[in-house]
């Protein structure tokens, strides 16, 4: 696989693979914009389809570990073209820029860590509130995230009695608790207000498949309506086009499993 450094991809997720998507937007209204919340206004980044009648349902798009960067940034094209209204908050801001830094422990150590949960959880509430006023549907809210933010996806279907879908990329299930994230998916398995899949790689050692075991039973146990599929031949970052991690049959399967969960909970679209 071909591996180069491509403009507006995070620099610690360097080298970058040359499968990379890129959306064209010819169809759909793409840009950046401002989120009030918290008493501050978080940049985030939005998509949406040119022509749309009615108010359209909302994707909230969880970033990786690497910020709302270029591969984010994408994939909320690619839900706008699906006919989303899909919207990426720079969830990081306050602490930190996640593009200063060139390599993952550094960037894990010295931001990802200082962020906590109950911050984000609010700001995604923010997030959810403004796509309300700006052209979406309030009742049929969804939500995806991939990597720090699969983890986050799973935490927020806990968290929004609203909330009517959620989609978690390889999220870390367990971990160390602390003042920053005093709890993680495992925890909250019985607290989960919608239907949460989740999609994850069996070569993943970062998310050791007796975790996802794990998981799964707590879920059962909770009676909770929940899924999760593991792909075989898949590692981490199993839909980031742009690393070498990228295992394209996983990627689109994961991808149309995403949207068949969207429009069975209540994502439908007109």
């Amino acid at each position: 696989m071909t591996t180069t450094k491509q403009p507006g991809f995070a620099p610690a997720a360097s080298p970058h693979a040359a499968t990379a998507v890129l959306t064209p937007e010819e169809h759909i209204v793409a840009g950046e914009t401002s989120i009030p919340s918290q008493g501050e206004n978080m940049p985030a980044y939005h998509a949406r389809p040119k022509n749309a009648d009615g108010p359209l349902p909302i994707v909230i798009v969880v970033q990786e570990i690497f910020g709302v960067h270029e591969h984010i940034r994408d994939l909320c094209r690619r839900l706008a073209q699906e006919g989303y209204l899909a919207i990426a908050p720079e969830l990081y801001f306050r602490q930190g820029d996640p593009n200063e830094y060139h390599d993952i422990p550094t960037l894990f150590k010295e931001l990802v860590t200082k962020v906590p949960d109950a911050q984000v959880l609010a700001d995604l509430d923010h997030v959810a509130s403004w796509a309300a006023r700006h052209g979406g549907d309030a009742h049929r809210l969804l939500i995806t995230g991939f990597c720090w933010g699969g983890r986050i996806t799973w935490l927020y279907a806990a968290h929004n009695p609203q909330l009517k879908a959620a989609v978690a990329w390889y999220g870390k299930l367990v971990g160390e608790k602390s003042l920053n994230s005093p709890k993680h998916p495992v925890d909250i398995a019985v607290d989960l207000n919608a239907p949460v899949l989740g999609l994850y790689g069996a070569k993943d050692a970062s998310i050791p498949q007796d975790t996802v075991e794990t998981m799964r039973q707590a879920l059962r146990a909770a009676n909770a309506t929940a899924e999760i599929v593991v792909y075989p031949e898949a590692d981490h970052a199993f839909n980031a086009d742009y690393r070498a991690s990228y295992h394209e049959e996983s990627a689109k399967d994961g991808w149309q499993r995403m949207l068949d969960w969207f429009a069975q909970y209540g994502g439908k679209k007109g």
